[in-house]
């Protein structure tokens, strides 16, 4: 059973295992380079604070968000961490033959035994025509329809026990199960577990009935997460992984030393949302430019639905409002995501909840 490397351990005052969701964001003035160097010392920060899990998200096309390719990402992050958890949040299977996700996952296992996780999500993670850019199709929906039957096929590669007779009985996926049987061959124990990631009930649903962990996008879903969760746990079924549910919410929050500069800040993200949900993607702006730019009231509207479902202010103000969340939903995991201009503000915001919270280690821990 899978589940001691699917539960986590929560720490300090925390209600459950805090963890981080990083979308390797590209601040206007800054590069690609400097997000990546940004995802290493939060890596570093989040193991040495005592965050539970580090997952990256695959996004495409989008010039402020630099995480297109997740097992190239987590291969680096897994270089500079020790021991704690990375893994993807997730990778859109759609966009992507399961025998070479099950590869590259093999292959991040074989690098970080017993710490990789593989969260899947049936979504493109982007534009329709950059997707059929992806597929090489232009049928997208055909993608979504067939997840079911590529986790199946997935799920086979990473285990390597398709049927006799099944036209891929003699494919394997190496780094795998393959190489145990081979002469002189050892079996590494540990098998990336799949978690299911999901902003409405498809997934949900999915997760519970394969017994699989599921995740809930709450950061953009807000309205369909209480909903969601109840019908993963509903639908659940004890499996071979997991014999009791297990999810995890992504929270968008952020903490500042002052409660101004955190709606200066989310602000600012929020004009990003704005440009990205108008076919407008480009760089996070700075908070000068947000107050700069003049909203129009459809704009405004907007922003005001999107920063509600943003915990941001003091330490305290955040604390008390992942405490709320948590009571709300009774999710088993809360995963983070802080989305700023600055790789330095989401540092200290990630450092600043762990104060909240009395997690291991110091204020020195993001040092190096």
């Amino acid at each position: 059973m899978l589940a001691n490397e699917i539960r986590g351990e929560a720490h300090g005052t925390a209600p459950v295992p805090l963890s981080v969701l990083d979308l390797v964001t590209v601040g206007a003035g800054r590069t690609a380079t400097d997000a990546l160097r940004t995802s290493v010392a939060m890596s570093r920060l989040a193991e040495a604070r005592g965050y539970h899990r580090y997952w990256v998200a695959e996004h495409h096309s989008m010039p402020g968000v630099a995480s297109s390719s997740p097992a190239v990402i987590l291969a680096h992050l897994a270089a500079h961490t020790e021991r704690i958890r990375l893994g993807s949040g997730g990778v859109m299977l759609p966009n992507h033959a399961p025998l070479v996700i099950a590869e590259q996952f093999g292959t991040l296992e074989a690098l970080a035994p017993g710490r990789i996780d593989l969260g899947l999500g049936r979504a493109p993670g982007t534009d329709g025509a950059t997707a059929a850019a992806l597929r090489r199709t232009d049928h997208l929906n055909e993608g979504a329809d067939d997840f079911p039957q590529q986790l199946a096929e997935l799920t086979r590669f990473l285990d390597d026990d398709f049927p006799d007779g099944h036209p891929y009985r003699r494919i394997h996926a190496v780094p795998g199960p393959v190489q145990a049987t081979s002469p002189g061959g050892v079996q590494s124990p540990h098998r990336p577990p799949i978690w299911l990631l999901g902003s409405s009930g498809f997934s949900a649903r999915l997760a519970g009935m394969l017994g699989l962990p599921f995740a809930f996008a709450h950061h953009f879903s807000a309205q369909n997460t209480v909903p969601a969760l109840d019908l993963y746990r509903e639908s659940f079924r004890p499996s071979t992984v997991l014999d009791a549910p297990y999810a995890l919410i992504g929270v968008a929050a952020l903490a500042t030393d002052e409660e101004r500069e955190a709606r200066r800040q989310v602000r600012a993200a929020a004009l990003n949302m704005v440009r990205l949900r108008t076919g407008r993607p480009g760089l996070v702006p700075t908070p000068e430019e947000a107050e700069a730019y003049e909203f129009s009231p459809m704009e405004e509207e907007f922003i005001g639905s999107w920063t509600a479902n943003v915990v941001h202010g003091t330490p305290d103000e955040v604390r008390s409002g992942l405490d709320d969340l948590h009571k709300r939903t009774g999710a088993d995991e809360l995963m983070i995501t802080s989305n700023a201009h600055s790789g330095d503000v989401r540092l200290r915001s990630y450092e600043l909840v762990a104060d909240a919270y009395g997690l291991p280690g110091g204020s020195s821990a993001s040092e190096g």
